[in-house]
């Protein structure tokens, strides 16, 4: 299948992967939530920073928003993401026993928490077989006729009907690193692809 040759070249350029993730569950949620149209760049050091202070979500429940606006103070929507991060740590408190759920429909229930968010940490966090799109994703498999959709959720949908199963937790750290340095939304390195043989803008 076009998909699996896709991953399978993209396995061959990135054989380790992403292999900087944290995949402790709550920092992989906090980040995820922090990361929010906001570049690595920024979220990387941004939850390094926070987690040097409000490391469990004991700690984060029952901190100061202002404290933990400053320390996430370079992110996108800064303010917004300070109280949605200590109501996501007061609720796993109380509905969870503070720890992290490996559930879709419990962690999208969680504030401020999409199918993205859950996705992800169902993956990095619990290797579990799930599809994380985010704009990375959602652009490369419309851009090579992987699927034809208009949002990141029917991607998700559609992605899930073309690939097998057991490839599904691959796509996102796969398709970010190539969305990053190949694949770019402007002016793409489309002479230096793997991909200009099969790729339907180049054929």
């Amino acid at each position: 299948m076009y998909v699996e040759e896709i991953i399978f070249r993209l396995k061959k350029l990135y054989p380790k992967g992403d292999f900087h993730i944290n995949r402790d569950p709550y920092y992989l949620l906090i980040s995820t939530v922090l990361s929010q149209r906001t570049r690595d760049e920024v979220t990387i050091p941004t939850t390094q920073k926070l987690f040097s202070v409000f490391d469990t979500p004991q700690k984060m429940a029952n901190a100061d928003v202002d404290e933990i606006q400053e320390l996430i103070r370079d992110v996108g929507f800064y303010r917004v993401k300070s109280q949605r991060l200590i109501e996501i740590s007061r609720t796993l408190i109380d509905e969870y026993d503070g720890i992290v759920p490996d559930d879709i429909d419990k962690l999208i229930k969680l504030p401020g928490v999409g199918r993205k968010t859950a996705n992800c940490v169902l993956t990095y966090a619990f290797d579990k077989d799930a599809i994380a799109v985010d704009t990375h994703v959602h652009r490369i498999s419309n851009r090579m006729g992987v699927v034809k959709t208009a949002t990141p959720e029917e991607t998700e949908i559609e992605l899930e009907k073309v690939t097998e199963k057991e490839m599904w937790k691959d796509i996102n750290g796969l398709m970010v690193l190539f969305g990053k340095s190949i694949c770019r939304p402007v002016s793409p390195k489309c002479d230096k692809c793997i991909m200009n043989d099969i790729c339907p803008k180049l054929i």
